[in-house]
């Protein structure tokens, strides 16, 4: 089960509102049987409105809206909002209710939060993110309400988890901060592409090999009139002369948007002049669109009967070019054009019976698509792709080159060590440099050095099992592999333990009364969801709970 996590999402002003799916919770049968919840009927109202939390939640954890991916990561909307009509009805229970000045508080927070560490008006973020996925201001409000209230039933439910002493905690702290020195050897594949010999029948039968890695997968390509933004510039200069309150507009948007959003700028007046850069050009797009709108609804869209070939008659009628897309896949936007994610999911859902979409705004243009050509999944051959056939061949071959050269000095390390010899004159004599790691322990969250070659998770469970004045083995990775030699283990600071434990001590009792609520919950949903719809079906897993 989750817990609830106010997850700064970081999006750009200008991109509000991408999403294209709208929310319809008003949506099935009024005699729809929502089951019961501890023999507490559940109404279609209730039903849907714990759903627009859960739509909500999604929203301000991962930045998007459930779609079909949040399935793939196992996040059910279905089970989710049963999840929270649950925790809702144990609020009710125990008599928790949020204050309006804590949801006042954690709303500020979480818009503040949305739009990277400044201030956003809620009515701003209702109009521009909300209202477009058929979401209210109430719908948050309650979101954040019954949040709170969830918070408060995470404290109350999980007190046991927080019942730890002082020397347990003392003890993991020692595991999880205790440091190592380590030095570290990476054999990479890219250092033995040299040494590499190309034969045509090994490629040949490398390509059979690995066939299906070489699959395209669907495609499409459409043909555009676009209507660049640069071209409505003197438009949008003379817009600007008319208005006569720009600068105190611009004021306004320097206040709303805080001093560090344009963090490379050296002055204030540098940021408002950005602003002023950034308001032109949405300015000149507006200019772009309304033109492709003009374009589009004003004779396009008419002509009959409905074909992509209306794109290229009305076109020529205009004096307007039409272009043709390279071909572009559902998960990538077309890599010769700066548009944005509706206008790939828009190519894809063009089809024989509507042939035509737009206008699409992208960074520097608007677009009126229509439907050129769809590509099928396909294998391309050998001949097509040969070059990079073999850059892949070479690769592979350097890549088990450098297995077979780490696997060899492992051994002999190992064994040279046994016997009384230094690492150091070691690695002289074979010819291969060791990279000194800064002190690393179990709790070190970055070492850049270091995750240049390897995941910083692969490198910790290595020096972590190797003790002290020995060598690990060989650990394989993906481009070669590498090995550790394990310096020597570091005392501890006195200090810096004494002065750390009372934080980590409440950290260690925050996630032991996680998992205490983990395990309540996980016990009151077998038992109280018994009687709903999705729980009288084989379950999944429920989803982890979000990280801090």
């Amino acid at each position: 089960m989750w817990i609830v996590i106010i997850a700064a999402i970081i999006i750009t002003f200008v991109y509000w509102g991408a999403a294209p799916n709208k929310f319809d919770g008003g949506g099935g049968s009024r005699n729809a049987n929502f089951g019961s919840i501890n023999g507490e009927r559940i109404s279609q109202e209730d039903f849907f409105k714990a759903q627009r939390e859960v739509y909500l939640r999604y929203f301000f954890n991962y930045g998007d809206w459930p779609g079909p991916e949040a399935k793939r990561v196992g996040f059910d909307v279905e089970r989710e909002t049963y999840f929270r009509l649950l925790l809702i009805q144990k609020e009710k229970q125990l008599g928790i209710h949020a204050s309006t000045e804590a949801v006042a508080k954690v709303t500020v927070d979480i818009l503040r939060s949305f739009n990277r560490g400044n201030p956003l008006p809620l009515d701003v973020f209702v109009k521009q993110v909300l209202n477009r996925q058929g979401l209210t201001a109430d719908d948050f409000e309650r979101f954040v309400r019954h949040d709170l209230g969830i918070q408060q039933l995470m404290a109350a439910t999980g007190l046991s988890g927080r019942l730890v002493t002082p020397q347990e905690v003392r003890l993991l702290y020692e595991r999880e901060h205790s440091e190592l020195l380590v030095e570290a050897i990476f054999f990479s594949g890219s250092n033995y592409l040299a040494g590499v010999t190309v034969e045509p029948e090994a490629v040949a039968q490398f390509f059979t090999n690995q066939m299906a890695g070489y699959r395209l997968p669907d495609r499409v390509q459409v043909k555009y009139v676009a209507f660049a933004a640069t071209n409505y510039q003197a438009e949008a200069k003379k817009q600007f002369a008319e208005i006569t309150n720009l600068n105190e507009r611009i004021e306004a948007k320097y206040r709303e948007l805080g001093t560090n959003y344009f963090r490379d700028a050296k002055s204030p007046a540098e940021a408002k002049d950005k602003i002023r850069e950034l308001m032109f050009t949405n300015q000149t797009l507006a200019n772009a669109q309304k033109a492709a709108n003009e374009f589009a609804r004003g004779g396009l869209f008419d002509l009959e009967p409905m074909r992509a070939e209306n794109l290229d008659i009305f076109a020529k009628e205009k004096g307007l070019a039409v272009q043709v897309s390279e071909p572009f896949a559902r998960d990538y936007g077309p890599k010769d054009l700066a548009v944005r994610p509706d206008f790939t999911k828009r190519a894809f859902t063009l089809s024989a019976d509507e042939p035509l979409g737009g206008p699409l705004v992208g960074d520097d243009a608007a677009y009126v698509i229509a439907l050129y050509k769809k590509l099928p999944s396909e294998i391309p051959p050998l001949e097509k792709i040969r070059d990079q056939v073999t850059a892949d061949y070479k690769y592979s071959q350097a890549v088990k080159a450098a297995m077979q050269a780490g696997e060899a000095f492992a051994s002999a390390l190992t064994n040279g060590l046994a016997n009384g010899r230094k690492f150091s004159a070691m690695c002289s004599e074979a010819r291969v440099k060791s990279l000194l790691s800064p002190p690393v322990s179990l709790s070190t969250r970055a070492l850049p050095e270091i995750e240049e070659h390897v995941s910083l998770n692969e490198f910790k469970r290595a020096a972590f099992t190797t003790p002290p004045g020995q060598s690990s083995g060989f650990v394989p990775t993906r481009d070669g592999g590498f090995l550790v030699f394990v310096r020597e283990q570091l005392p501890l600071e006195l200090a810096k333990l004494t002065a750390d434990l009372p934080a980590f001590m409440n950290s260690v009792r925050q996630a032991r009364q996680n998992e205490a609520f983990n395990d309540w919950f996980r016990k009151e949903a077998e038992k109280a969801l018994r009687d709903t719809p999705v729980f009288q079906r084989p379950q999944p897993q429920m989803t982890g709970a979000p990280k801090k």
